[in-house]
């Protein structure tokens, strides 16, 4: 059975740091790349980042240079370092992975940034 699970969530100020993680069971977790989105209060969900098998990763133009995604293959676990956090930030983000045409999702964790 197929899991991602996020953690790492929760309130911060504005400028602030997070770090969420994502840890994953139940298929090759090097074989695949992953992504992280985030689904503000009324909003679609939105692609942040995302990885692939040989680390190359891609980022949201509002998250560039203030967020890194990273993979540790060994735990199986994908991460999300938030740094220079706005309230903008503020949602639920989703740990995400495609295998065989079907998306992956965890529950999500909250991300709050607010004075």
């Amino acid at each position: 059975q197929v899991l991602v699970v996020e953690s790492g969530g929760g309130l911060v100020q504005p400028g602030g740091s997070l770090r969420l993680s994502c840890a994953a069971s139940g298929f090759t977790f090097s074989a695949y790349a992953m992504s992280w989105h985030r689904q503000a209060p009324g909003k679609e969900r939105e692609f942040v980042a995302s990885i692939t098998p040989s680390r190359y990763t891609n980022y949201a133009d509002s998250v560039k240079g203030r967020f890194t995604i990273s993979r540790d293959n060994a735990k199986k676990t994908v991460y999300l370092q938030m740094n220079s956090l706005k309230p903008e930030d503020t949602g639920v983000y989703y740990c995400q992975c495609r295998m065989g045409g079907k998306d992956y999702w965890g529950q999500g964790t909250q991300v709050t940034v607010s004075s």
